[in-house]
């Protein structure tokens, strides 16, 4: 028979003759007054070794003498709760919401994520459901550092820079837990840890190694940056480390995380990765001896394959100790104490979050906003954008991604009541009398058949021609089944736009109508020719369920383009290393030395934006100083619009540093000639790096250049500092 919890209300005589209300217990650790500490420890303590191991499963049962129901640890929310049968609000997917480079936002899209999954963790629990995808510990965010963009999960992250990476994640993550002082909203974790992006089809297997500089300067910072902002959880990763199972890395989990950043939380492994260490790395024959040892570097949870009961036999054989498994477990209860999941309800402020939470006006208006934050504007020539509505009669949607509304939601996602796809988004803003012919056969990711003359006969009288091309997260993605040309397992084998859709925008320029190419994806496309040819192009990512809208009022006018690329664009694939060669040397912004296609941090405006000092930094500074220096912003155009003002450094010459790095960055809003002050502060020990030959972190001394501008190419404004001590 099943237990429940008791809270018993008991008028007892206390001490010194004095009656008083006391509240009684069945177990210690239904006492809210004791410590979470105190409490994971009691309820340990009750458990077989049998009990103890199946709690370290992602779905770990009911411990019925404890009156404790089940709970499963595996959830996700990427850009909203996902994978649930609830309908709930979809942002744009994560690449997306990067592109938006809007702190604010970020961190409402975690508070809002979180109300949505606390409401369907109470709908749920009430019924006794607690199967996968329901609970309150969510496996996000994804921040490795899209380092290469034949990458298929790339899309999953917020792009190639560790430090917007970090500060992006640093904000929905505090959105996502909340923060009342003793209960976490929900709980997220920080994935896969670490030096993990690719490729899909030898991720279980693959052994990185990378330099110390790489590791600290590049894969390391913004797990770093979590672990100092009390994310709940990590995530190991399924590659080895230096010759090491990441979840059983001596380097990562131990010497990094457990010791160096004092971690306290849970790591869970990667859903089959236990397995890998007997099945795929062969580094440790059976169960028992690859259960042990991820316990032992400090891996609480095993998803997937249930390797961890080799953890009894492991205890039989002298291969660990069951008080070295108590640790694992102590670390996962006090994550669900500290969830509120065993206090009364009425003591945890999100208990009372029901269905009406779900998809609220507010929490779809930042869908929106997002959406169109995230449409990066390549390409406008003579001002082709915004369309003018007065004189169109026809407008010719072409293209795979014109009404397919599974691709604006990426992946990792979950379902709203409504998609609104291009179509949607163009039909609902021109109304009915306007004529749009939609084509969304031709010019597919895969050879075509069918007849480009026929199209071109279709759009001949058509006032504006809008391509929706790209990819799709059908053909890009995790370690999936895909056969098409230029795809491998969910991975890039090129990084250039299909040549069947080149092909058909060649054809349809030549009918000398506008042409707008709206191209939908999670990674960079090479658009060599597209870039000098097709007046207009806008990249939309995977734009969530508003994405058709949030088209629709760039092309109109309705909404002025601020998004900002995440990830460099490169000009063709001879520009790309080695995708399995972890090294830096010649990638991202920070480090290649070619010419890109368009840089990162780019995105048009239908706006131009001035700059000018108003206070530059010091010429000097120490080691322990902060500079602080401020500009002034006008809106020289004709629009309302957003600027991103990013701020780079260079560091000094005589070493492999960066050629620049971003160190900071403000999105504002401007009217048509408004000004504002921008003010900067960077820490000059964000400037610590590795010395090889210190084998320790430093701030390098010399000279600096400071940037400010548009995007990583433009500076607007120059200055010198010198770091000396």
């Amino acid at each position: 028979m099943k237990k429940t919890f008791v809270w018993m209300i008991t008028s007892v005589f206390c001490f010194f003759g004095t009656g008083c209300n006391k509240t009684s217990y069945e177990f210690p650790f239904q006492n809210p007054d004791l410590s979470y500490e105190e409490r994971a420890a009691d309820i340990v303590s009750r458990l077989t070794l049998e009990e103890k191991v199946a709690q370290m499963l992602n779905d770990a049962p009911a411990i019925d003498s404890l009156g404790i129901p089940p709970y499963n640890w595996w959830n996700e929310c990427l850009h909203g709760v996902a994978r649930t049968e609830y309908k709930v609000t979809v942002f744009p997917q994560a690449i997306g919401m990067a592109a938006g480079w809007d702190e604010e936002a970020m961190r409402k899209a975690g508070d809002y994520t979180a109300t949505e999954g606390r409401a369907i963790y109470n709908i749920s629990s009430a019924k006794g459901d607690y199967r996968i995808y329901h609970g309150l510990t969510y496996w996000t965010p994804n921040i490795n550092i899209f380092r290469d963009p034949r990458w298929g999960r790339g899309q999953e992250t917020y792009g190639e820079d560790p430090f917007l990476t970090s500060v992006l994640a640093d904000n929905f993550v505090r959105g996502l837990q909340g923060n009342d002082p003793r209960y976490l909203k929900a709980a997220a974790c920080a994935k896969h840890f670490a030096v993990h992006s690719g490729p899909e089809h030898n991720r279980h297997t693959f052994d990185v190694s990378v330099s110390n500089y790489d590791l600290w300067d590049t894969y390391l910072p913004a797990f770093k940056k979590l672990a100092e902002t009390g994310v709940a959880g990590f995530m190991c990763a399924y590659n080895a480390f230096e010759g090491q199972p990441c979840c059983g890395s001596d380097k990562l989990l131990i010497d990094i995380l457990r010791n160096d950043w004092g971690f306290t939380g849970y790591v869970t492994s990667d859903c089959g990765a236990i397995n890998d260490f007997y099945n795929n790395h062969k580094t440790h024959p059976n169960a028992a001896s690859a259960a042990a040892d991820a316990v032992f570097h400090g891996t609480d949870v095993d998803c997937g394959n249930e390797a961890y009961f080799g953890l009894i036999q492991a205890v039989k054989d002298g291969l660990i100790t069951e008080k070295q498994i108590d640790v694992a477990l102590k670390r996962l209860f006090t994550i669900r104490l500290r969830l509120g999941l065993f206090d009364p309800p009425a003591m945890v402020p999100y208990s009372g979050i029901d269905s009406s939470a779900l998809e609220t006006p507010e929490h779809k208006n930042l869908a929106l906003k997002m959406s169109r934050q995230s449409i990066v504007m390549l390409r406008n020539d003579k001002g082709v954008l915004p369309v003018s509505k007065e004189n169109i009669k026809k407008i010719a949607l072409i293209g795979p991604n014109v009404n397919d509304p599974e691709v604006q939601l990426g992946n990792y996602n979950g379902f709203p009541s409504r998609i609104i796809t291009l179509l949607d988004g163009i039909r609902d803003e021109v109304g009915e009398n306007v004529e749009i012919y939609c084509d969304t056969v031709i010019g597919c990711y895969g050879e075509s058949t069918k007849s480009f003359a026929n199209v071109v006969k279709n759009v001949k009288d058509a006032d504006l021609i809008i391509y929706a091309g790209g990819i799709s997260p059908r053909i890009e993605g995790e370690e999936m089944p895909v056969s098409v040309k230029g795809f491998d397992r969910g991975d890039r084998t090129s990084v250039v736009l299909p040549e069947i859709q080149t092909k058909l925008l060649k054809t349809l320029k030549l009918t000398g109508k506008p042409v707008v190419f709206v191209m939908m994806t999670g990674s960079a496309i090479s658009i060599e020719w597209e870039s000098q040819n097709i007046p207009a192009i806008l990249n939309v990512w995977y734009g969530g369920e508003f994405a058709g809208k949030a088209i629709a009022d760039v092309i109109f006018g309705n909404y002025n383009p601020s998004g900002r690329l995440p990830v460099t664009f490169y000009a063709k694939d001879s520009d790309l290393p080695d995708f399995e060669n972890y090294d830096m040397s010649n990638r991202t912004y920070r480090y290649f030395k070619g010419k890109v296609l368009y840089p990162f941090g780019y995105g048009l405006s239908f706006s131009n934006f001035e700059y000018e000092w108003l206070n530059r930094s010091k010429e000097f500074y120490a080691a322990t100083d902060t500079i602080y220096c401020s500009v002034k912003i006008r809106n020289a155009g004709k629009f309302a619009g957003d600027e991103v003002a990013q701020v780079y450094v260079k560091y000094p010459e005589g070493k492999n540093y960066p050629l620049k790095e971003l160190r900071n960055f403000h999105r504002i809003s401007l009217n048509e000639n408004e000004t504002s002050e921008v003010k900067i502060s960077i820490p000059v020990s964000d400037f610590l790096k590795w010395d090889n030959e210190t084998d320790q972190k430093s701030v390098p001394q010399g000279v600096y250049s400071i940037y400010i501008g548009g995007n990583s190419q433009k500076e607007a404004l120059t200055a010198e500092f010198e770091v000396r001590y």
